[in-house]
């Protein structure tokens, strides 16, 4: 049996950063993301210490990084439309997730309910 995949959200990347300990059992797993979501944790880490210093932050996590494909896009921007609360990085991600069978990992309640969703909180 293989181990269980997580999609990490930027959120999901914050917290474990950050040192929540209700994220400290992810350190260990397998983890992926896109582009777009090292895209806003790098913009997000940016806006609170040195370029260098998110850069090398984000740079820890550029082997989680799996392709987004064009029917990811499309149907991404569906759920944005009726989840408007949504990032789109968050909504390809999800859709990735499903996509290739992983966990979409985060704490944003905007996915609360939602099907393959492992929501963890502060």
């Amino acid at each position: 049996m293989s181990e269980q995949t997580y999609f990490f959200d930027t959120y999901a990347f914050f917290e474990i950063i950050n040192g929540n300990p209700n994220y400290e059992r992810y350190k260990h797993v397998v983890g992926v993301t896109t582009i777009f979501n090292l895209a806003e944790l790098n913009y997000g880490l940016k806006k609170k210490m040195s370029d260098a210093e998110a850069d090398a932050i984000t740079e820890k996590y550029r082997f989680f990084l799996v392709p987004v494909v064009l029917s990811d896009v499309k149907q991404a921007m569906s759920l944005k439309k009726k989840c408007r609360t949504l990032s789109i990085p968050d909504c390809v991600g999800y859709l990735v997730a499903k996509r290739i069978n992983a966990v979409f990992l985060t704490g944003d309640e905007g996915f609360r309910g939602m099907e393959n969703v492992e929501l963890v909180k502060k």
